[in-house]
């Protein structure tokens, strides 16, 4: 293939965060704290602490991700500039 019909490089970088189990977690939290609605009230506090444990350690994990991004991402495609369009 040609040098000029092949694609170069990716210009830009796309960070996706690892998987979780925090939000599977949470979830169990919030259905021990509904479930202690129609049942024991412990189940209650069991579920609140399971639910709050697992946002803190959600809220942990995201904001160390996101301190470890690049701060800047080098542009290597042309910058089209904001000018609205012209009526003919």
């Amino acid at each position: 293939m040609d040098d000029e019909h092949r694609n170069g490089g990716p210009t830009e970088l796309i960070y996706l965060p690892k998987s979780s189990w925090q939000p599977a977690l949470i979830a169990a939290g919030i259905a021990g704290v509904l479930a202690s609605l129609f049942t024991w009230w412990p189940y209650g506090v069991v579920g609140a602490v399971v639910a709050l444990v697992g946002a803190w350690a959600w809220i942990r994990g995201s904001r160390r991700d996101f301190a470890r991004l690049p701060r800047r991402q080098r542009l290597t495609s042309a910058v089209i500039p904001p000018v609205p369009l012209k009526r003919r």
